[in-house]
């Protein structure tokens, strides 16, 4: 069973402000308490409202390793990677160091991008924070309804995917629950049927993702709608 901690703002933009406040807030603990923060990027347009303001704070970044969630099959400098829009508005503005950033090599295709990715999750071991974001279908990362994965990857080669590009790759959910906090970034209107499901308790892929400490979900209020 999912546990799962509800937070309400009024806005998207105050979503994307107290997410930001509590990634450099978990940086901080994990960096004194184990010398590195492991972060999982989402992509998507609020996460990417949290990337501007991480990039505008001052933090030491020099023990920050960054992962994705997903990424979709496209060439390195297509401008509907995740890992280019990350890198546009976060990344090339800050000093993490390049070998800290673990992009996925998504241009190889799934399947050979998958297998090089699993020795990248391997050799991470557990995650500080993971950020996720939900899209209308109830779907996370790139786990959407219907798909049927093996329970014991910990990244997918994706086919089929219902958005396009219908080649991606994702981190399973056993992976994403590999985390010391998961946060889910939920905003807009379009999400209130997905969430109000979610809420019932319907086995949407969002529900699969369970960490020890329980999942929580920064959501604006069109999006909880009359929840």
């Amino acid at each position: 069973m999912q546990k799962i901690h509800w937070h309400s703002f009024t806005t998207a933009d105050k979503v994307a402000a107290s997410a930001a406040q509590q990634i450099l807030a978990a940086a901080e603990q994990a960096i004194e308490a184990r010398g590195a923060f492991k972060l999982v990027l989402a992509g998507g347009s609020t996460p990417k409202k949290v990337y501007q303001l991480l990039a505008e704070s001052s933090d030491d970044w020099s023990n920050w390793h960054i992962y994705y969630g997903d990424e979709r099959c496209l060439p390195v400098d297509h401008a509907e990677r995740n890992s280019r829009m990350a890198g546009s508005v976060f990344l090339d503005k800050v000093s993490i160091p390049a070998g800290q950033i673990h992009t996925m090599p998504a241009e190889l295709g799934p399947e050979k991008a998958a297998e090089a990715y699993r020795t990248t999750i391997e050799l991470a071991g557990r995650f500080d924070m993971v950020l996720l974001g939900m899209g209308e279908d109830g779907h996370t990362a790139s786990l959407f309804p219907g798909h049927v994965h093996s329970t014991d990857e910990t990244v997918h080669a994706v086919f089929n995917s219902p958005k396009p590009p219908p080649e991606r790759v994702s981190l399973s959910a056993k992976t994403l629950s590999n985390s010391l906090q998961v946060l889910f970034l939920v905003t807009g209107a379009g999400k209130q049927e997905a969430v109000k499901q979610w809420r019932q308790g319907e086995v949407l892929p969002v529900a699969l993702i369970r960490p020890e400490a329980g999942v929580d979900v920064y959501i604006d209020e069109a999006a909880l709608g009359d929840a």
